[in-house]
């Protein structure tokens, strides 16, 4: 998956140059020391995402600092407990792809929410797709959940693993960047494509 993290370095230093997203732009560099509401939302994004085990008090402290580490890590960033805009961005990034595995897979084993995971990433490092997550998933007709509106659906803390597992490398799919579920589908032309596994009820494909 190291294609997806200089993707998504590329796409920070892009942005920094032409934009930054709204949810990334109103945060600057935060680290120990730090308090306000800035901090605070950051402490319950890690704290949803698994990381942040204390409570949200808005103060940056030693155990913000460690769970932002953890962050780092398992997001394969440098791991200096420092929250730039690179952190916040995947945050970000995350937050996106949990909910798309929340809305697709929630009734999957978890080996299926990663398989879901892991076709988003796939798709970034292919040139036949987009090479950002925001972009990958608001293809047309790309995730039904997407277009169904469950993708606004919190997600839960399953799908947000899956995803830290999907982006430390694990891939059930091998390499799929197609998944259906064959008795629903009714478009032909996913039949076409050759297919590599079975999980659950998702049929994963090349």
């Amino acid at each position: 998956m190291k294609d997806f993290i200089r993707k998504v370095i590329t796409l920070f230093v892009l942005a920094a140059v032409l934009f930054v997203p709204s949810n990334v732009q109103a945060h600057g560099l935060l680290k120990v020391g730090n308090q306000g509401y800035e901090v605070s939302e950051l402490q319950q994004n890690l704290k949803e995402m698994g990381f942040f085990y204390g409570p949200v008090t808005g103060f940056y402290g030693p155990i913000t600092e460690r769970a932002v580490m953890d962050f780092q890590y398992k997001s394969n960033l440098s791991s200096d407990g420092v929250a730039g805009p690179a952190t916040f961005l995947m945050l970000n990034e995350v937050e996106k792809m949990a909910r798309v595995v929340h809305g697709e897979a929630r009734g999957e084993s978890y080996i299926g929410k990663v398989a879901v995971a892991a076709v988003i990433l796939n798709r970034i490092d292919d040139a036949s797709f987009p090479d950002n997550v925001g972009d990958v998933i608001h293809q047309t007709n790309a995730f039904t959940a997407v277009h169904d509106g469950q993708y606004h659906l919190k997600p839960n803390s399953y799908a947000y693993r899956a995803v830290f597992d999907a982006m430390q490398g694990w891939d059930p799919t091998y390499g799929s960047v197609y998944y259906y579920n064959p008795d629903l589908a009714t478009n032909t032309w996913i039949f076409t494509r050759q297919s590599v596994t079975k999980i659950g009820n998702h049929l994963f494909a090349r």
